[in-house]
């Protein structure tokens, strides 16, 4: 029987979590740390970077941590949308059509490569990812939970790479990019890939209850109205912004709104300040920006812009707390 997890108890699981996935991520706490927002706030994640980064290395070092039932698929042109959804086939033995899953039927799927497929295969991703189901033939299977997709994209243009459309993006939580490592993290990396594969260390520290424990705590977190406010000011700046042809969308809100209540308490405190907001408010919203003709004439990024947004919003001001997670 499923028994509630306190905030304190979270605190410790998602420590040890972070010091696991660390043992075959080096150099990237941050990332790790965005990821695990993430999943605890049930979103899906897109991780885009050039190629041997470490985003394979990341999604399969949380499904260990997390002891969560894992699938991969390299998302070749060849891929078919019946690949990843499943499909059903007539059974001469009982005369009816039986359903032979497909790899999304998982907790965690890893997709890699996202960018490198067709835009119906892509697609067949939609339901899943906004609903945590699938239909085929008719029918509509719901996936275990909790479900999670990390997906994981190289640069476009690329070979072979097409932009993923909006629809899809905008499935994404956040997006992050990994990056190269510095010279210290390098060498560590390199050391640690001598004698044995970093993946094989990380160790089990929570499950697929504990995670949906975790994931309720996060839900409990308390959002003031002022920050509420903040959350609404910021995503209706990016829909009146002259340089964005295409602002944030409200799953983009919903979003921004629930990711800020995990980090508050990854931070170790049971209500959100506008400081969550910002840390993460990038991650979140870049990915659903489209930037109108005259930015990219002028080179301004996407960046720029959600730089500019934070610091014209004004932050607004709170009354002091003392509720933290003991």
């Amino acid at each position: 029987m499923e028994t509630a997890m306190t905030k304190s108890e979270t605190l410790r699981t998602v420590k040890s979590v972070i010091s696991e996935v660390q043992k075959a991520v080096i150099g990237k706490d941050d990332i790790i740390i965005k990821v695990l927002l993430a999943i605890l706030s049930k979103g899906h994640i897109l991780i885009d970077d050039i190629p041997g980064v470490g985003k394979t290395t990341i999604a399969l070092a949380f499904a260990k941590a997390l002891d969560l039932k894992h699938n991969r698929m390299q998302f070749t042109p060849d891929v078919l949308p019946t690949d990843v959804t499943g499909f059903t086939i007539y059974n001469k033995a009982t005369g009816k059509f039986d359903y032979k899953p497909g790899v999304i039927m998982c907790n965690l799927f890893l997709a890699d490569e996202i960018n490198r497929t067709s835009s119906k295969t892509q697609s067949a991703l939609l339901e899943v990812m906004a609903e945590g189901k699938i239909t085929v033939d008719g029918v509509t299977r719901v996936l275990p939970q909790p479900f999670m997709v990390i997906a994981t994209q190289n640069p476009v243009g690329s070979v072979g790479t097409q932009m993923l459309p909006e629809s899809q993006l905008d499935r994404f939580m956040i997006r992050i990019t990994m990056g190269y490592p510095d010279i210290e993290s390098e060498i560590s990396i390199i050391k640690s890939k001598q004698s044995a594969n970093p993946l094989d260390s990380v160790k089990r520290v929570a499950g697929a209850e504990e995670i949906i424990m975790m994931q309720k705590v996060a839900e409990s977190v308390y959002i003031d109205d002022k920050v509420y406010m903040y959350i609404a000011k910021l995503i209706e700046a990016t829909r009146n912004h002259p340089l964005i042809k295409l602002g944030v969308s409200p799953r983009g809100t919903l979003a921004l709104a629930s990711i800020t209540k995990t980090t508050a308490l990854l931070k170790g405190r049971d209500y959100v300040i506008p400081d969550d907001v910002a840390f993460i408010f990038k991650d979140v919203t870049a990915h659903r920006i489209l930037l109108s003709s005259k930015a990219r004439i002028n080179d301004v990024t996407v960046s720029d812009v959600t730089d500019e947004i934070l610091s014209s919003v004004k932050i607004p001001e709170m009354s002091k707390k003392k509720h933290y997670v003991s």
